[in-house]
């Protein structure tokens, strides 16, 4: 994302964060006309400003699956209507965020409210005297009062509170920050980050894809075998397209396996959001990659600005969720890596900026994708997700917008992501446009600490890496 970009998200969160309501209302519901299961579905967020206005989430608390084709949300006007798509069925502690947006506006002093196929039973509802700070969210999910919270459409709300109710804590690592690259290596728009051993692969948001290696001085440069001198050119399947890569991973397999990158529209069409997983045979010694498969999850998501979407990605091993006591929200049973086709043997996660939410996805060689579970970071968007096996635990990263704030997630006894720890960015770093976060091997432990690099969309001062180190 580029430095506007980032200056009118940051303006637009700033207006819609300085509404701060008169008066939150508790829950406004009717008796429900039908029994269980239909009492079990819940009004559980909702969100009248900012990248995603205009949103209402359900949730199912319940032990059974619940259908709500064709039940109705409306505002607080009768004449208000949008149709639950068909098929659409909520898992048993399911979420599902709609975007009503194209039907009706959520207003300052307004309504949310569930009805019936029929329009006039009315399930659930909830009602407001302010505008969403950001987002006014059921806690405990399903049964509790409405408060302001995080964003986490999609996700468990963030009941801690506004920020997610986790104080940063000092860096755990050295306070020291360096730059790892040379001079205006890569100009501006580096994002994502993973390394790979020896090698650190980039994704830019232009449409290009790095494989850098060591430059003998604790820093990074450009590979300059097999076409990677200048990065290599994004194509979707087919050939066509720019993708605009945030996020890059690799599974078990290695690079060998093909290269991951996540993608939130396509820059030829950049007013349109495209929400994919791309994968990339990076053999060749072209100048360009066309996707072997894509993976677009748009339509499984609640919707959000072509500027807001997937900027992370990460791969975790099916063993470690398995081992975790992973629940698996699409069936509500433990995560079975079984029940699935071949798939990498792991779960992808993606990281959206626009609601700082990371989704857990089975990517299947097929083609088909579940969603497996998702998580709310507290933080008002998330730039990068990495996986640190050796800690079994989930980074997710914010850039600027929150101040270089760091947070780890883990599976929690409910079988869900949670948030454990906050962190503040090393003292010795300023606060930069960071969208990309890699960390080392524990093979790279030296006296407790270990390497990480940073990515700055800016290239602030002309540098867009820079190392500093975590404790192991």
């Amino acid at each position: 994302m580029t430095v506007s970009r980032v200056r009118r998200r940051r303006r637009d969160l700033a207006l819609a964060l300085a509404v701060v309501p008169a008066l939150a209302l508790g829950m406004t519901t009717a008796a429900p006309a039908q029994a269980a299961p239909a009492d079990d579905v819940r009004v559980n967020e909702v969100v009248t400003t900012g990248s995603v206005e205009d949103s209402i989430e359900l949730y199912n608390k319940g032990a059974s699956a619940v259908d709500v084709s064709g039940w109705i949300l409306k505002d607080d006007d009768n004449g208000s209507k949008y149709t639950i798509a068909s098929g659409t069925v909520l898992a048993p502690g399911g979420f599902r965020a709609f975007d009503v947006h194209g039907r009706f506006g959520l207003g300052s002093s307004d309504k949310a409210r569930l009805y019936l196929p029929d329009g006039s039973t009315l399930v659930d509802g909830h009602s407001w005297s302010g505008h969403s700070s950001p987002s006014w969210s059921r806690c405990p999910d399903g049964t509790g009062a409405f408060r302001a919270a995080a964003v986490t459409l999609g996700a468990a709300n963030a009941c801690g509170g506004t920020g997610g109710g986790t104080t940063p804590a000092a860096w755990p690592g050295g306070s020291a920050v360096a730059t790892a690259d040379a001079a205006n290596a890569f100009g501006g728009d580096l994002s994502g980050l993973h390394q790979e051993g020896n090698v650190l692969w980039a994704a830019q948001n232009s449409g290009k894809l790095w494989r850098l290696v060591r430059d003998g001085a604790g820093g990074w440069t450009p590979d300059t075998g097999g076409g990677w001198a200048s990065g290599k050119a994004l194509r979707y399947p087919g050939g066509s397209g720019t993708p605009d890569g945030e996020g890059v991973t690799v599974t078990g397999a290695g690079a060998a396996g093909g290269v991951f990158v996540a993608g939130e529209r396509n820059g030829d069409a950049s007013g349109t959001s495209r929400l994919s997983v791309l994968r990339y045979d990076v053999s060749g010694t072209g100048s360009a990659l066309t996707a072997a498969r894509e993976w677009n999850l748009t339509a499984d998501l609640p919707a959000t600005g072509s500027n807001l979407g997937f900027e992370g990605i990460t791969w975790i091993p099916d063993a470690a969720l398995t081992g975790a006591g992973l629940t698996d929200a699409s069936t509500g049973a433990p995560y079975d890596p079984a029940g699935y086709g071949p798939h990498g043997g792991g779960v992808f996660f993606v990281a959206v900026e626009g609601t700082g939410t990371v989704h857990g996805y089975v990517l299947q060689d097929s083609g088909a994708f579940t969603r497996v579970t998702s998580a709310g970071t507290g933080m008002t968007g998330v730039m990068e997700v990495q996986w640190e096996p050796g800690a079994s635990r989930l980074w997710a990263v914010c850039d600027n917008t929150c101040g270089g704030q760091h947070r780890t997630l883990k599976v929690d006894a409910s079988g869900a992501f949670a948030v454990t720890a906050a962190y503040a960015r090393p003292a010795g770093m300023p606060d930069l446009n960071n969208e990309g976060f890699a960390l080392a091997g524990a093979d790279e432990c030296v006296a407790g600490v270990k390497p990480v690099h940073w990515s700055d969309d800016s290239n602030t001062g002309g540098h867009a890496l820079r190392r500093g180190t975590v404790s192991c």
